[in-house]
């Protein structure tokens, strides 16, 4: 298990294509409670989120209706025309505040 990896925090809003990605391979039939670390951030804010790896990097992608509905619906066409690292392709699931 290699720990020398960037920790990373992904809110909804810098989620990336790759990212999404990943977590749809990582949780196929989407996270549950198991999946979901707890921790504090900097400023002492509890924050929940869901880990996916890379070679040199460790997302801590920050859990939401709007990731769980995002990663239902996800369809890789959908972001063909985007950058694998562009947070613009990926868009709030309509009709949903969290």
């Amino acid at each position: 298990m290699k720990d020398n990896l960037k920790r990373v925090i992904v809110d909804f809003k810098k989620l990336t294509p790759e990212i999404l990605a990943l977590l749809v391979e990582k949780y196929p039939d989407g996270y549950d409670d198991d999946h979901i670390i707890s921790f504090r951030n900097a400023k002492n804010e509890l924050i929940e989120a869901v880990e996916v790896t890379t070679d040199d990097t460790k997302y801590l992608v920050k859990v939401s209706t709007k990731l769980a509905v995002t990663m239902e619906n996800y369809d890789e066409d959908d972001y063909e025309d985007f950058d694998s690292d562009d947070p613009e392709a990926v868009q709030p699931p309509e009709e949903i505040n969290d």
